[in-house]
């Protein structure tokens, strides 16, 4: 028989299991706020980890982290959880905690997730930015010129050093490449500015998160229940989309195919999925639905948890084979429909009106509909979810740090590494060519001086030249003029006693 994970009892006395051989069929959490999907979530995730699966999991509000403690009888529900238990025929119901490993993208709550912009890829960094179909070319260009010339992406400051560089030298690369444009250039380093400002530089840079720390065992056969602290990424919904749907698709391109497993090997809880489809292009969304749709032959279970099942394409909500639907509201007529809708996905009962009871459910309960050992969805049933082992509510500010002080990596994530990339080989390119433009600039103001003395010698020896000309000619004028005076002077001698003769 398969191994099950049990999620509560129907109005029918059935109870209501999940099949760990059906897991990786993914599946949905859903309700409006207030109506218990964050303990479904977490009695989902325990009977995961009790099976040996790592399970990850975003904490949008910070009561995930109470996972990490056993519950108490000092609780202020510590009476009703027992008296649900018992209700629902849940034996030897008792508290106990689970192996947790707290992550944070900003290293405040948990230790530093990180990628490099090179495992990113262009595609999700460009839907990150908001990027236009132009600039999401020359972003490609970018990281097709950095392969070519061996230049690593690893953080923010490389990607502008390799846009500057485009744009300086743009008729080069654009005659190999394609054309890139200097105000295309200037948008995109505009939109990773505002990345940056959201908090992106500390997502982007290395150590990089390895697959394997998240997909931990302990010793004593539970799952690690990886939870990212989300209560403040959730303010930049951008880049919370592209973080899931980036570690979704690295999950899909470095694990095995290992078709139907008994159990699967990792489960997925994306919370608020709406932020992964809200103003998401159409090819975006196609990728969403293909890694949605093969990620299941690698073993991996994906639940989206969100308020409305109409905030999910129905592309990804066909593939949504395990369902657990909380109370609705239809106050409006767009919550109408999302009722409608939401019935008619469900095996109808002939018990009850499905439409209505959505709307009637209270705290704690759902309609549930799961796998069966065919792979056929089972009628849908009222049903009372189980109380959760765990705390219900967040850990302390002390509790969450004694569990990160004993957690299995250690420090491994906790200190940035800087190493060469991008930026310090494209700063030792420019210094380079400004040596290279320096020296060239010594040279050719070498040759200018050279090239104006060598005016300047033959003007001297012109000079000199036309000096020692009018020296000779004054000298031919004086000598002239002295051979004129001494002919006149024996004239008038011979002048003189010619005249004294003939008297």
């Amino acid at each position: 028989m398969s191994q099950t994970i049990f999620i509560g009892t129907d109005t029918d006395g059935v109870r209501q299991e999940l099949r760990l051989d059906k897991a990786n069929r993914h599946g949905l959490v859903a309700g409006a706020t207030g109506t218990g999907k964050t303990v479904t979530l977490q009695i989902l995730t325990e009977g995961f980890s009790a099976n040996g699966i790592p399970v990850f999991a975003a904490d949008v509000k910070g009561d995930l982290s109470g996972m990490s403690q056993a519950g108490s009888e000092s609780h202020k529900l510590h009476e009703k959880l027992i008296k649900r238990a018992t209700k629902i025929g849940l034996e030897d119901y008792h508290y106990r905690a689970f192996p947790t490993i707290f992550w944070d993208l900003y290293g405040q709550q948990g230790h530093p997730v990180r990628t490099t912009i090179s495992e990113m890829g262009p595609v999700l960094l460009s839907r990150l930015m908001g990027l236009t179909e132009t600039q999401e070319g020359i972003m490609t260009i970018a990281f097709e010129y950095a392969d070519d010339n061996g230049m690593l992406l690893l953080d923010l400051k490389d990607m502008n050093s390799l846009l500057n560089f485009l744009a300086d030298n743009r008729a080069e690369v654009s005659r190999e490449y394609g054309n890139v444009t200097g105000q295309s250039v200037a948008a995109i380093r505009r939109n990773l500015l505002t990345l940056e400002r959201a908090g992106a530089d500390e997502f982007f840079g290395e150590p990089a998160l390895e697959l394997e720390d998240f997909m931990r065992v302990d010793e004593n056969g539970m799952g690690a229940v990886n939870i990212l602290a989300a209560d403040e990424l959730i303010n930049s919904p951008a880049l919370y989309a592209t973080f899931l749907l980036w570690l979704l698709s690295e999950l899909f391109e470095e694990l095995p195919e290992v078709g139907n497993p008994d159990k699967p090997i990792m489960v997925f809880f994306f919370d608020e999925a709406h932020l992964l489809f809200d103003d998401a292009p159409k090819p975006l969304i196609q990728k969403i639905e293909q890694v949605a749709r093969l990620i299941r032959s690698k073993g991996v279970g994906v639940y989206f948890v969100t308020q409305n099942p109409m905030d999910i394409p129905d592309s990804v909500l066909g593939q949504l084979g395990n369902r657990i639907q909380h109370a609705l509201r239809a106050y409006t007529p767009r919550e109408q429909r999302a009722v409608r809708a939401a019935a008619t996905s469900f095996r109808e009962n002939p018990a009850f009106d499905t439409e209505e009871v959505i709307t009637d459910l209270g705290i704690g309960e759902a309609l549930v509909s799961l796998l069966d050992e065919r792979g056929a969805p089972t009628v849908v049933g009222r049903t009372m979810i189980r109380p959760p082992a765990s705390r219900l509510g967040p850990a302390t500010s002390s509790e969450r740090k004694a569990v990160q002080a004993d957690s299995p990596i250690g420090d491994k994530y906790d200190t940035a590494i800087d190493r060469e990339s991008a930026y310090e080989q494209l700063e030792g390119k420019a210094e380079k060519r400004a040596k290279e433009e320096a020296a060239e600039a010594k040279r050719l103001e070498r040759e200018k001086v050279a090239k104006a003395k060598a005016k300047q010698k033959p003007t001297t020896t012109r000079r000199r030249t036309t000096r020692k000309k009018d020296n000779a000619i004054v000298k031919e004028i004086k000598r002239e003029g002295r051979l004129m005076m001494r002919r006149a002077m024996r004239n008038a001698v011979r002048g003189v006693l010619g005249g004294m003769m003939r008297r």
